[in-house]
């Protein structure tokens, strides 16, 4: 799948990923290849996603998220740190 996260000012990140954890404003929730199509917003809290094997996170704060064919478009509303 790919990622792509983008704030208001840059692109934070973009690149192939097999999982993504996101903050929903009703509770923590995954995306994994071949997810069904969905739009949500996004609450402030730690948005994880897993690149060749290794777990990066980063704190969004707030936001919307797009999947759709294996591609997940994060747009925060801004990022707070990366961990």
């Amino acid at each position: 799948m790919i990622l792509e996260i983008i704030t208001p000012d840059k692109k934070v990140f973009k690149g192939e990923v097999s999982v993504v954890t996101l903050p929903g404003k009703n509770g923590e929730f995954q995306v994994l290849k071949d997810h069904a199509p969905l739009v949500s917003t996004l609450a402030k809290g730690n948005l994880t996603y897993i690149q060749n094997d290794k777990a990066e996170t980063i704190l969004v704060d707030g936001g919307v998220i797009e999947v759709a064919n294996n591609k997940i478009l994060v747009l925060a509303e801004a990022v707070l740190e990366a961990a």
